[in-house]
Formats: C-alpha cells, structure tokens, sequence
C-alpha cells in the first residue's frame, strides 16, 4: 500500500500545484484554527506545503492532501508525522492528525482519512503504536481519535512545547494512543 490511498469518498494524496490556495485557508483561518496558537501566512504556508510533499516523496508518509472524489476538491488533510516529543516518542515513533475545511466537516472524511492512515501504518510500515494529541476542548478531534479506535492514555496529558505563555488555554493536551494489536482487533469488531 502507497500513496495514493481511495476510499470509498476520498482520494490521500501528495501535494501538488494548485493545492496552494486551499492549504493556506487550512492554516490560517480562525474557524479552522480555534486551537491551534498560530495562523500562517501564504508564504509560510507555501513553504510548509512544500516541504511536507518533499517529506512524504522521502519518506512516503507526512501530512498530505484529501481530495473529496466526487468533485475532485481538496476538504482537507490528514497523515502522520514523527513524533518530537521525546517522552512520546518513546512509545510510539508517529503520530497521526488531520485538518479539514468547515465546509466539509461532519461528513466523516476525517475518520475515513485517519482509517486509511492507520492501516498504512500498521501493514506497510510495521509501526508498533501510533499517537495522537489535541486540546481537550477540541471535542472533533478527540471523538475522531475514539472512532479509528484510539484509547485516552490515561495521566499522559502533557504541555505542548511549542505553545507559548501566551496561550494558557491551548498549551495542555491529552495524549491517545493505538497499538497494531488494538488497531488488528478494532478492525475485526467493526466488520
């Protein structure tokens, strides 16, 4: 399995021109970017779009693109990053997340996203564990992380590093975490 990944409604994919426009709307919106301390500008986000799709061609994972099939638009974007965290890494060596623009939100693209991630993950690249983190008031986010079958890990909530002082409300985040066995058992549950 590689990128790109179908699912029934969405097509993962890497980055490429004319994705520049939406990319920046996924970064710098404040609707989208509630919880997150910072907004980027066009420029930086060209750079971080570009550096992501230089990523995913070396490695052949990093936050990529998700394109809706049906009208061939871009909703959003979700993949996997190495951890930085150094107690989190520890325990699992990527972490999965994703961002998707208002308009296609609450129609389970993040879910099925995440899902195709997971089983890249843990069949292509044999990975052990996989984290993810949000705020605990990011309520979308944390019931994504439930449904692909993630579990609260529980006194694992943490200050985010790279929040500053400035944001009190956004530092702390929980932690949650999939092993390849859950993941293997959540799969056959939910068939």
């Amino acid at each position: 399995m590689k990128l790109p990944f179908e699912t029934d409604r969405l097509l993962i994919r890497n980055w490429r021109s004319g994705d520049e426009a939406s990319f920046h709307r996924l970064n710098s919106e404040e609707q989208i970017m509630t919880y997150f301390p910072f907004r980027r500008t066009r420029e930086q986000s060209d750079t971080v779009m570009q550096a992501w799709r230089e990523l995913c061609d070396k490695d052949g994972f990093a936050f990529t693109a998700v394109e809706e099939r049906e009208t061939g638009k871009l909703a959003g974007m979700c993949g996997m990053a190495k951890n930085k965290q150094q107690e989190m890494a520890a325990t699992a060596r990527l972490e999965i997340g994703w961002r998707f623009l208002p308009e296609f939100w609450g129609k389970g693209y993040a879910t099925e996203a995440a899902r195709s991630w997971l089983e890249f993950a843990f069949t292509t690249l044999g990975e052990k564990a996989i984290n993810a983190f949000a705020v605990p008031q990011n309520t979308a986010s944390t019931a994504v992380m439930k449904r692909i079958g993630m579990t609260e890990i529980a006194d694992a909530a943490f200050d985010h590093p790279s929040v500053g002082d400035d944001y009190p409300e956004l530092r702390r985040h929980v932690l949650y975490r999939i092993t390849a066995r859950q993941w293997r058992d959540y799969r056959r549950s939910a068939t």
